[in-house]
């Protein structure tokens, strides 16, 4: 029997170590959502430069964060045999290394449930789960309608209205990284083995970008969230209980013509210590029609993608390894994607 390795509950801050070549970069832009004015315009700075950022002030509640997260923690911390019976993932429920059909494996277990549905192991931690989802999804859409603002884009609503939808779909996803001490151990046999050799990492969730609107992360205090930055480098993200951190998906980049880019990003698994993260992802309806925004569009630009629907880009996902570039097969021609 596998047997994964308890949560912790109150893990140690630890900051991961990264090399970057990028001089000018001095960290993850963060965004206070307490003055709006301002907030605007760093958002759009911040998807113009890395496709990401970090929100505080964020109006979610701690003890709705705190509460779930626990509720998470005692899921995971389940016998593997329960948790292999329970609600096997087709493609919402509980899985475990394998990420997706098409070969992707990783240092992980997860939970992958729909907006609409919370089928867990208790009645708490689905009530949980439809209320703190609720919550997040009035901050993407906050979000969103700031960074129209930003564009200088109406109306407001022209982003937010494909997450407050009643059709929006949007799915949540919690995560749990075991420890992992060996980067070459075999993820189907040796989850839990303390022979594992000290100080090495493994990949924990592959480079890959989301195929949403937007996602809004929260994790615990343990690291091992990175970002690609456009020269080639990783950095590392310190991790912060307290914010969210904000990543542009290829369905926004598609929709600013390109003008935000959606960031393509990682976790490494932590040799010592567990990570819990939480993270939804805003889709719009299942038959929206996916194009560059014509108020921003300025005279004369041109579409560098060819239409879409949600459900045909979503399609594709399922069809693709998460490090493929999946917006290449919707990108005109005339304009290569790099």
């Amino acid at each position: 029997m596998v047997m994964i390795s308890q949560v912790e509950k109150k893990p140690v801050v630890d900051i991961f170590p990264t090399k970057s070549n990028k001089t000018n970069f001095t960290g993850i832009p963060v965004i206070d959502l307490s003055s709006p004015e301002d907030a605007k315009n760093l958002i759009v700075n911040a998807c113009q430069d890395y496709g990401f950022f970090k929100v505080i002030n964020h109006g979610v509640s701690p003890l709705l964060v705190s509460e779930l997260e626990n509720e998470a923690i005692e899921f995971f911390n389940m016998r593997q045999y329960e948790k292999d019976q329970y609600c096997p993932p087709n493609p919402f429920g509980y899985g475990r290394n394998k990420i997706g059909t098409n070969g992707d494996v990783g240092w992980i277990e997860y939970l992958l449930l729909t907006s609409t549905n919370f089928p867990t192991n208790s009645k708490i931690f689905s009530s949980l789960t439809n209320e703190y989802v609720k919550e997040v999804r009035k901050l993407g859409c906050t979000i969103l309608e700031l960074m129209a603002e930003g564009l200088k884009i109406e109306p407001k609503n022209v982003l937010s209205r494909m997450l407050s939808d009643e059709n929006a779909d949007t799915v949540f996803r919690l995560n749990h990284y075991p420890p992992c001490l060996d980067p070459n151990s075999n993820h189907d046999s040796d989850l839990n083995n303390k022979s594992m050799s000290h100080g090495r990492t493994s990949i924990g969730f592959g480079e890959h970008t989301d195929p949403q609107l937007i996602s809004i992360a929260r994790s615990n205090a343990t690291s091992g969230f990175q970002i690609y930055l456009e020269d080639g480098t990783w950095v590392g993200v310190p991790p912060d209980e307290t914010s969210y951190f904000i990543n542009v998906d290829d369905l926004l980049e598609v929709m600013t013509n390109g003008r935000f880019r959606s960031v393509r990003h990682r976790v490494v698994a932590d040799s010592f210590k567990s990570r819990v993260s939480m993270i939804y992802f805003g889709g719009p309806p299942l038959m929206e029609k996916i194009s560059p925004l014509g108020s921003l569009m300025e005279p004369g630009e041109e579409s560098l993608y060819n239409e879409f629907t949600w459900f045909e880009y979503k399609s594709c996902t399922y069809k693709t390894r998460l490090t493929d570039n999946r917006l290449s097969l919707f990108h005109k021609h005339s304009h290569p994607v790099h």
